[in-house]
């Protein structure tokens, strides 16, 4: 920001010395130039495997200029170091040489880390305490197979120099959230995890130390590798990669060519001020919010609002950052850049709803707030019972109390839940969806309502012309010959339809895009004309169409969003599920109606801004209801950040992925039907399985209380019941 208003300052005053004037502004163009250098940051959304990583780091480091380029393949990222006069589109121009789509990320907005140190930590430490384990249970068999004496004690200490650094390593994450946990005052899971482990470590050399017959190292161990394992588990399940809001944020254009005294700049986002005058070239994504001052084109504002058609832009029009200008180059006045702008606003909401929706709490960790003081409360009472029994005798004491803690510790409690999302992801996998968060399915089994966008959700996004060869064979030669040198997307739709029919393009010269208004060329030595009605001579028809204007007739080609594969199933499924189905979507009124009333949908708004979206999502969440959202674009990731639980494709944009709970991998939604009946089978495996925990807990406790299991025997019992639970939970494949 304190370069953004030094470069706001350099503004050059109105002076009678025209060099006066030509310095500051000399001096910003060569400041900004040199902010060019550095980081810059790439989304590479199909990346996969280590031949891509190779691929793509050896091709944008045999570019001039590149020092380095590293491939993230978890976040799909490939971050390069270069000079300043690398830019962005060289990189991407590179990558799309090499089969790679790739689009520019703002380094500045991402804060996220790029590396999943938490998971690799835990599969590390996992893994030393499997191998301890294994080495602990074979000199422990040893033992019972009746090792006495000096023989007896060496198994132990051997035993004891294997388990307590394993102990120690191993535990650290339980260790760490138990004393956070305490310093708060308050009794977390992992409290009584903590202490278990303490103490069958230390009962065990004391044991050791005193040639006792009994020691618990191999429970202290197996005790540390269940828990990891519950922890891994829910890790791997809970785990996002990335923020929505921050990556929203990051979508921003990062760039924009600022014209200085009619100098073309490239410039960081972070250096335009309000008042500046930027280009936006055909093709571009606008990188600010602003008013048009010279130039006319169309607008594509379907990623903001949903609206399929491409809008008008002239002078004077108020431009949105996020838009894509089409046809024709705009010179735009900005009105508000960078954290300023619509776009970064509209992070800012899915920020809000984010920090909503993380505060829903797992069933086990609602389970755990009651079930740690209980733990407590039994093994403390166990051990002032004995002490006072025993007439003193500590070591029993400590062995009976070590025992109720580690039979009442909460491993099948953690399992309870990540062993059936575990589950149950994997079936939903092989059906095309993938669980992103772990409590996703918990919330996806209590949904009672629907919410679809419809755009790139319940349609595929993109135009099909509608029965183009009951049209004269000349005309649609001529349309498809003019539409091959447009990017609109009707233009695009249209050609393609023309090919597909095996209608080769006529023989048009001159072709010529008039932005806002259509293409035109010659044919036969007359002009011809594709494009709006109006431009046309053409009357409108009461749908999305384009027109061609040939040898004094007009010829309307009409257009029909496609359905998204298996559409019509989900929603018939919802609905049999009994489901409420809404459809809110930015498009015209006619659209919306004609999809809503062909898939059986009663209630649909049209017209609906993305804040609207989000505000109807709430007000459903106000009334009670349990809302899904699904959706694919811009002007859905709040909703999908506020709602209950969300859905989107595979093929939406990185910020509604993100902001999602569920990715939809195939075209086909039929899936979403059995992603809630499957929710719902998961949920009551997770019931089961707190029960399999309490009927453990009623049986085995009173056991310990008694004094009839020794610590080992309470780790193995533990073990039982953690294996129960795990088993319980692969029901669902």
């Amino acid at each position: 920001m304190a370069l953004a208003e030094d470069f706001a300052n350099t503004r050059a005053p109105v002076s009678a010395c025209p060099a006066c004037a030509v310095v500051p502004a000399a001096e910003r163009i060569a400041a900004l130039r040199a902010e060019r250098a550095g980081r810059i940051v790439l989304s590479l959304p199909n990346a996969g495997g280590a031949q891509s990583i190779s691929t793509v780091e050896a091709a944008l480091q045999a570019l001039p200029g590149v020092h380095s380029a590293r491939v993230n393949l978890t976040l799909k990222r490939v971050s390069v170091e270069a000079e300043g006069h690398v830019t962005a589109a060289q990189l991407i121009a590179v990558l799309e040489g090499q089969g790679q789509e790739a689009h520019e990320l703002d380094p500045g907005l991402l804060s996220v880390t790029e590396t999943d140190r938490q998971g690799r930590e835990l599969l590390m430490r996992l893994g030393v305490a499997f191998f301890s384990m294994m080495n602990v249970m074979l000199l422990s068999v040893a033992v019972w197979s009746g090792a006495e004496d000096a023989t007896r004690d060496l198994f132990h200490w051997i035993s004891g120099a294997i388990a307590l650094p394993t102990v120690i390593f191993a535990g650290q994450p339980f260790f760490k959230s138990a004393w956070a946990s305490l310093r708060q005052g308050k009794l977390g899971m992992d409290v009584p995890i903590s202490l278990a482990l303490i103490l069958a470590s230390s009962i065990s050399v004391f044991e050791t130390w005193n040639s006792g017959h009994h020691a618990y190292f191999d429970a202290a161990v197996m005790l540390a590798f269940f828990l990891l394992l519950g922890r891994y588990l829910d890790h791997r399940t809970r785990a996002i990669a990335r923020s929505a809001a921050e990556e929203l944020a990051a979508l921003e254009v990062p760039r924009a060519i600022l014209l200085i005294d009619g100098t073309e700049v490239e410039t960081p986002i972070a250096a335009v001020a309000a008042g500046d005058m930027v280009l936006v070239r055909p093709g571009a994504r606008m990188p600010v919010d602003g008013v048009v001052l010279h130039g006319a084109s169309e607008l594509d504002r379907s990623l903001l609002t949903g609206e399929s058609l491409p809008v008008p832009a002239g002078q004077g029009t108020v431009v949105s950052a996020g838009e894509v200008n089409l046809t024709g180059p705009l010179t735009v006045q900005v009105t508000a850049a960078g954290k300023d702008s619509s776009l970064h606003r509209m992070a800012d909401l899915v920020a809000v709803a984010e920090g909503t929706k993380t505060r829903y709490t797992s069933l086990a960790d609602r389970a755990s707030r009651l079930y740690s003081p209980l733990v407590h409360i039994l093994s403390f009472s166990a051990f002032g019972y004995w002490m006072w029994a025993t007439g003193g005798d500590l070591r029993y004491a400590i062995n009976i109390s070590a025992a109720v803690l580690i039979i009442t510790c909460p491993c099948a409690l953690g399992l309870a839940v990540p062993a059936v999302i575990t589950s149950a992801s994997g079936r939903l996998f092989r059906k095309g969806l993938l669980i992103k968060h772990g409590t996703a399915l918990e919330r996806l089994a209590e949904v009672d309502t629907v919410v679809f966008d419809k755009t790139g959700t319940l349609t595929l996004g993109t135009p099909e012309p509608v029965a183009l060869t009951d049209h004269p064979q000349d005309a649609v030669a001529v349309a498809a010959a003019l539409a091959a040198g447009s990017s609109h997307p009707l233009a695009r739709a249209l050609a393609e339809g023309a090919k597909a029919a095996g209608i080769a393009p006529a023989q048009v010269t001159d072709i010529r895009e008039v932005p806002g208004h259509g293409i035109e060329g010659e044919f036969n030595g007359t002009r011809v004309r594709l494009g709006r009605a109006d431009w046309c001579g053409a009357d409108p028809l009461p749908m999305t169409a384009t027109y061609l204007s040939l040898n004094g007739q007009t010829h309307a080609f009409a257009f029909t969003d496609r359905l998204r594969p298996g559409a019509e199933q989900a929603v018939a499924a919802l609905k049999a599920a009994g489901l409420k189905v809404e459809l809110l979507s930015g498009d015209a009124e006619a659209p919306v109606r004609d999809l809503a009333d062909r898939l059986g949908i009663p209630q649909w708004q049209a017209g609906v801004l993305p804040a609207e979206k989000a505000a109807r999502v709430g007000q459903l969440s106000a009334e009670g209801r349990k809302v899904l959202m699904v959706g694919d674009g811009l002007n859905d990731t709040a909703a999908l950040a506020a709602a209950h639980v969300s859905i989107s494709p595979a093929s939406a944009l990185d910020a509604a992925r993100v902001a999602s709970d569920i990715v939809l991998l195939g075209q086909d939604i039929a899936p979403i039907g059995d992603a809630v009946r499957i929710s719902r089978q998961a949920t009551r495996r997770m019931i089961e399985n707190f029960l399999i925990s309490g009927g453990y807990n009623i049986v085995a406790v009173p056991l310990a209380l008694v004094g009839m299991a020794t610590p080992l025997a309470a780790a193995l019992a533990m073990s039982l019941s953690s294996i129960t639970v795990s088993l319980n939970a692969m029901r669902l494949k």
